[in-house]
């Protein structure tokens, strides 16, 4: 087993990649300029990232669209194609740690995830998603004897994707696999606090035998190289996950451009509904604990909201807070940690900005709401009772190790706490009547619902959210038909 000075003594040696890859190499900014890859963990420069800017796009769209038009990828047996997508999961899976251990340290994330989960489950997806190629069949349509009409799937060229910091390689995987599967090219644009991981992921997929210009990664800020790709007149889709500003503004420039299709996920604010015939209330209360203090709170279903009858959440916060008394909370290079600092100073001073309101209209801490001070990016879990359903705390994304409790009387009150807010993302329902949590789960207004449980998920499923929580599905085949375009063939046969 790896150790805490294990970890310690590799990222002391760890050399990231900080070039962009455009075309199958690494580059460097056309301008020159670079930006400062900060750890959350002590504030040290991990490395000075090439910052991309729209020559750079240019130069990326262009060798993916060259790459798409010549059929390097697109017209490869599909046999063939498979193949290199099962090495590339081979090669990500040979090289797991040391992709771990550059998304700790970007991230701050416990290397027990990242090495245990994130870097193998974006090998699963890619494998998936390869298996697909040659499972996935075109149509005839029950046209006349006289004609033959075939409906096909068609890659629709060149896909620019956009993905956020807090699971920078896993969000990347949903969008990378299916694309490439469907035959498309693909331009990547990380976030300026989660480049490092990608770029080695990137580099795997050449060795493994992509062809050039296939997948390429532009390193940058979010207006300037993510702007240009969103309005790139060459790119015929944006999917994009971050957000629900930066959402609008995806929509706004595919409009001002090329009416390029878009896909986003925007985030939520998760209920976790708690009926008072809730059977198991140990397992609820350390279930709704890991839904939102995983990753810090820093997860777009976190399950940031507990919607729990009021004769039992007493109960349910006693227990929580017994919970988090053993909750490990520290060093992210201590594999025996559960949860590490937050990913930036920037998203530390938000989420304390939130921890300021409370009192504001007679909310209370049950136990955290401590702020850090100086460079600590580290906030402890927290829940707060007593928020109005109307206020910031309980409409607005924290996007922390925050949860926000209100209490109900009636099923009928419940839902609609659970449904009131912009967001669609995610939702759970506990009890122990699988028909009142059926009834009341088909009600919900959320892409995924779970039922006596939270945050269960694979490629298998699709992934996605209703209302400003965005549109489009990220995973299972479905994701298949976001990244194809169907086409009609009808032949004369006279």
């Amino acid at each position: 087993m790896v150790t805490r000075t294990d970890w310690i003594s590799r990222s002391a040696n760890i050399k990231p990649r900080d070039l962009m890859f455009i075309d199958g190499d690494f580059a460097g900014a056309k301008s020159g300029k670079t930006f400062d890859a900060i750890s959350p963990i002590d504030q040290r420069v991990l490395a000075k990232v090439a910052a991309g800017d729209t020559p750079d796009v240019d130069a990326a769209v262009k060798a993916a669209k060259r790459a798409f038009e010549n059929g390097d990828w697109r017209n490869l047996n599909p046999r063939d194609k498979k193949a290199i997508m099962l090495k590339w999961a081979d090669l990500i899976r040979e090289n797991y740690e040391e992709i771990a251990l550059l998304e700790t340290l970007e991230v701050g994330k416990p290397i027990g995830d990242t090495s245990g989960y994130d870097a193998l489950a974006v090998a699963r997806v890619i494998q998936w998603y390869g298996e697909t190629i040659d499972k996935t069949y075109d149509e005839i349509a029950p046209a006349p004897k006289s004609a033959l009409a075939m409906i096909t799937r068609e890659p629709l060229g060149v896909i620019g994707a956009i993905v956020p910091w807090n699971y920078p390689i896993v969000i990347a995987s949903w969008k990378i696999g299916p694309a490439l599967a469907m035959g498309n090219s693909m331009v990547l644009k990380p976030s300026e606090e989660s480049s490092l991981a990608i770029l080695r992921i990137a580099e795997l997929g050449i060795e493994a035998g992509l062809p050039k210009g296939v997948f390429n990664v532009v390193t940058g800020l979010g207006a300037e190289a993510g702007q240009a790709l969103a309005r790139h007149k060459d790119v015929a889709k944006i999917a994009f996950t971050g957000s629900g500003p930066v959402g609008k503004l995806m929509m706004q420039y595919a409009a001002e451009s090329n009416m390029k299709q878009v896909a986003l996920e925007l985030g939520g604010k998760s209920p976790q509904v708690v009926l008072d015939d809730v059977v198991d209330i140990d397992k609820a209360a350390s279930t709704i604990a890991w839904g939102i203090f995983y990753n810090a709170g820093q997860t777009c279903n976190a399950g940031s909201r507990v919607v729990v009858h009021e004769k039992i959440k007493d109960a349910l916060f006693e227990r929580i807070s017994a919970f988090v008394k053993d909750f490990r909370v520290g060093d992210p290079l201590d594999p025996n940690t559960q949860m590490g600092p937050l990913v930036s100073l920037k998203q530390r001073n938000r989420v304390c900005n939130y921890l300021d309101l409370v009192g504001q209209q007679g909310e209370r801490f049950i136990f955290g709401g401590q702020k850090p001070t100086g460079n600590d990016c580290l906030i402890q879990p927290t829940l707060i009772d007593g928020a109005k359903h109307e206020s910031k705390l309980a409409q607005e994304e924290i996007f922390g190790p925050v949860i926000v409790a209100e209490t109900f009387k009636s099923d009928e009150e419940a839902l609609a706490l659970a449904n009131g807010t912009e967001y669609g993302l995610a939702a759970s329902v506990w009890s122990g009547n699988v028909s009142r949590a059926h009834n009341f789960a088909r009600q919900l207004r959320a892409g995924t619902v779970w039922v006596n449980t939270f945050d269960m998920s694979d490629v298998i499923t699709p992934f996605g959210g209703f209302k400003s929580s965005g549109s489009g599905r990220d995973k299972s085949l479905h994701a298949l038909d976001g990244y194809s375009a169907l086409k009609t063939t009808w032949v004369d046969l006279n």
